[in-house]
């Protein structure tokens, strides 16, 4: 199985988050940069509690795979629908690249009215090609949701919906789902 396609789709949403990432820090007048004495190594270290435990946009983050590296927060918007994510990574390896390991993210906006509406945006968010996306329906919790082996999506209710995507190479279909299921509204009571 070629792994392009997953190239060609993971690198427009990546797009968009260092684009939104940019604009953010622009706007604020900040800069991300690395003084060129820094120097790093590998990291495959298991996560901290700190990155265990959380919240993210109103939603807890119980369930985190062994192995993944150090978390980043980011928020965006695409046609008037807003993301909050979290992303871990590991690196640089010994070629100097990061590798994300997972991300769960938000997805909130007005046309996200059920999980066909959610499915029909991420295809076109995501530069889908339609009807190419083979996706099995999933419960997330008590969530009806979509899977494609690396990502999960689900709905959560009108104009809120969830998707978390993990590095495929690394972590299982199970960890993906587990992660999923820990990922959901903070409880109010």
């Amino acid at each position: 199985m070629s792994r392009s396609p997953l190239r060609s789709r993971v690198v427009p949403s990546a797009r968009r988050i260092v684009i939104g990432s940019a604009v953010v820090l622009a706007s604020l007048g900040l800069s991300a940069t690395v003084p060129a004495s820094a120097t790093s190594t590998y990291s495959m270290a298991s996560p901290s509690t700190e990155q265990r435990a959380g919240t993210l946009d109103g939603f807890v983050i119980e369930n985190l795979p062994d192995g993944i590296g150090t978390p980043s927060d980011f928020a965006y918007e695409w046609e008037d629908v807003s993301f909050h994510s979290r992303l871990w990574e590991t690196g640089p390896d010994p070629d100097g690249a990061y590798k994300v390991d997972l991300t769960v993210k938000t997805i909130r906006g007005e046309k996200l009215t059920d999980l066909e509406a959610l499915h029909n945006f991420l295809v076109e968010y995501e530069e889908k090609e339609p009807g190419s996306w083979q996706l099995t329906p999933v419960k997330v919790g008590g969530y009806d949701g979509l899977f494609s082996g690396d990502e999960v999506f689900y709905f959560i209710a009108p104009g809120v919906a969830a998707e978390v995507t993990i590095d495929h190479d690394r972590f299982t279909d199970e960890d993906v789902l587990d992660t999923a299921a820990g990922f959901h509204p903070k409880s109010t009571t």
